[in-house]
């Protein structure tokens, strides 16, 4: 405690600035990190009567909630695998195989990177859905073809499982391209097959990011929320859609309340299970004087033509929903509601409208706005803490950090929901303001979930910096302000405008915090492009959703390049 004083103290003494903002912080912390969540555990355990186990036992004795229990898991236990199998082929074809095309393989594939979250379902309704493209083809050559044969678990898995390999095109080529080829040539001098390198040296030498891409598959299939959704049906309903509806009707929330304590429980506990495995795990890492890996041929002639079938039809699968959704963008309705193109049916009008009808778009500008100044404030916010927490290695800058990446921690959902349940009354630590249906608390929303990757990217850069140039700066006679500005922040900022650009990118298309918070006069993208891909929505409604789908692939696209396709290299500390 006395050490903690002492901390606190040293801050105080160095600048009153750091008082009043770690104040803040501190509140901010207290009021949107740590209530919220421990308001879910006293909404569900705690009732009139007192302590109860009333929402375990409602719970255990509905079928939907059970039932969407034991989906997320198969989901999650699906994805993991399947993913992992499609994403690692995926790489192979494009960094380790000599594939014809492989050039163009790779732009095919990292299609999810702009191709993804809500805008993906929803092309790939338009392909496969009941009304549409490829259902309506199959159905004119077989009559009696079932329209809504893309429904429930296989869908589910079919839409996730390749939406999910967008992580194998950032992390897992980044690993191959640093395999050492000397060990590979080695192996290959004493008679091993391709095969047997893939099994025995390629994959064991990938064990480490394998197991964090496996961690963040099972989150992702845990939570899923979108895809269930749109393509789930009834049969297939996972944890995510359940929270959602309990939410919505205030006397089930404390179910919803229970079913997001289990989904953060089970997060943290496979999290910690998947540590304890990495710290007891031997791997493979080669020399040290490493030799770039060479593409390696595959000389069997029925393998090598194996392999090309499937890179290219898997190719298919990627770029085919993505041309459909940009192509019918540019049509009229009938073209769209019959899935046929023809030269007469091309037209602009839909772009027209998006930049002249306010109700068109509003939703656009909305989810610009909201991203934006997410993006902006986390970042500003962190460029100072992660310096206080560079500049004063205490205690109290410690515990600081591990509460910033409480958000990493819990699922999304948990800390929507807690808000939700938090804010809908007045508060004397919120200043007796209601939150709860308000245009702020999205915005609040998606500032705590940017917190931690923010955080961890810009705190990275700082510890990059050479503290050398601060201390010439000082001798020469700057003041502390001015060297921040002047010598400091040009060399951060890079890391920093990058981590804004993938925030915004991030949030400019979300659906899964935005339907439980949005404000209904207020609808962000997508909620919109959710709303539009239902089979009751009006067919003007799905051709712009499809214009908004054409211009959020532009910018996510934009945003990649600026970050990645210069060259650029962040430092995540990861």
């Amino acid at each position: 405690m006395l050490k903690v004083k002492n901390s606190f103290k040293k801050i105080k003494a160095v600048n009153p600035l750091y008082i009043l903002s770690f104040a803040v912080v501190i509140w901010f912390i207290i009021s949107f990190l740590i209530i919220p969540n421990v308001n879910i555990l006293t909404t569900t355990f705690f009732t009139d009567k007192g302590f109860s186990f009333d929402a375990i036992e409602k719970i255990l004795n509905s079928k939907r909630a059970m039932s969407s229990l034991k989906n997320s898991f198969i989901l999650a236990f699906s994805i993991a695998i399947t993913s992992n199998i499609v994403g690692i082929f995926l790489v192979l074809c494009t960094d380790y195989f000599a594939i014809k095309g492989a050039k163009i393989l790779r732009l095919g594939y990292s299609t999810t990177l702009v191709f993804g979250g809500i805008v993906l379902a929803n092309g790939y309704l338009f392909l496969y859905g009941k009304s549409g493209f490829l259902t309506n083809v199959l159905t004119n050559i077989f009559p009696d073809f079932n329209e809504s044969w893309f429904v429930g678990y296989p869908a589910v898995l079919f839409m996730m499982t390749f939406a999910c390999t967008s992580l194998h095109m950032i992390f897992l080529r980044g690993a191959i391209s640093n395999l050492d080829y000397q060990t590979i040539e080695a192996a290959k001098n004493m008679g091993a097959s391709q095969f047997y390198i893939i099994r025995k040296i390629i994959v064991p030498s990938l064990l480490p990011v394998l197991f964090t891409l496996t961690i963040l598959l099972f989150q992702t299939g845990l939570g899923a929320l979108s895809a269930p959704l749109m393509v789930g049906g009834k049969d297939f309903q996972t944890i995510s859609p359940m929270i959602l509806t309990f939410a919505q009707r205030p006397s089930s929330r404390d179910l919803a309340a229970l079913l997001s304590i289990i989904l953060g429980a089970i997060q943290l506990i496979l999290l910690l299970i998947i540590m304890r495995v990495e710290r007891k795990t031997n791997y493979i890492t080669g020399s040290k004087v490493k030799t770039k890996l060479k593409k390696q041929k595959i000389n069997n002639p029925i393998g090598n033509a194996i392999m090309h079938i499937l890179a290219w039809g898997l190719f298919a699968i990627y770029t085919i929903p993505v041309i459909l959704i940009l192509i019918f963008s540019f049509t009229d309705t009938y073209s769209i509601s019959t899935g046929t193109l023809s030269l007469s049916s091309f037209t602009l009008d839909h772009y027209i409208a998006i930049l002249t009808d306010s109700k068109a778009y509003r939703p656009f500008l909305t989810s610009v706005i909201y991203a934006g100044l997410a993006s902006f404030i986390v970042v500003v916010s962190m460029l100072f803490i992660a310096r206080v927490i560079q500049k004063y290695r205490n205690k109290l800058t410690a515990t600081l950090e591990l509460s910033l990446y409480i958000p990493w921690i819990l699922p999304g959902l948990l800390f929507a929901l807690g808000l939700i349940l938090t804010y809908d009354k007045p508060n004397w630590y919120m200043f007796n303001y209601v939150l709860t249906g308000t245009t702020i608390i999205m915005l609040i929303a998606y500032i705590i979930v940017n917190i931690p990757f923010t955080m961890r990217v810009i705190k990275s850069a700082y510890f990059a910096f050479d503290e050398s140039l601060e201390d010439a700066a000082k001798n020469l006679g700057a003041g502390g302000l001015y060297t921040y500005i002047r010598v400091i922040l040009p060399i951060v900022l890079p890391a920093a405008l990058a981590v804004f650009a993938l925030n915004f990118n991030g949030h400019l298309s979300d659906y899964d915090l935005s339907v439980f918070l949005y404000h209904p006069l207020y609808q962000p993208l997508g909620v919109v492009i959710f709303n539009a891909a239902d089979e009751t929505a009006s067919i003007d409604a799905k051709a712009i959703s499809m214009v908004y789908s054409v211009i959020l692939m532009g910018i996510n696209a934009l945003v990649l390049y600026l970050v990645y396709g210069r060259g650029n290299k962040i430092n995540t500390g990861l």
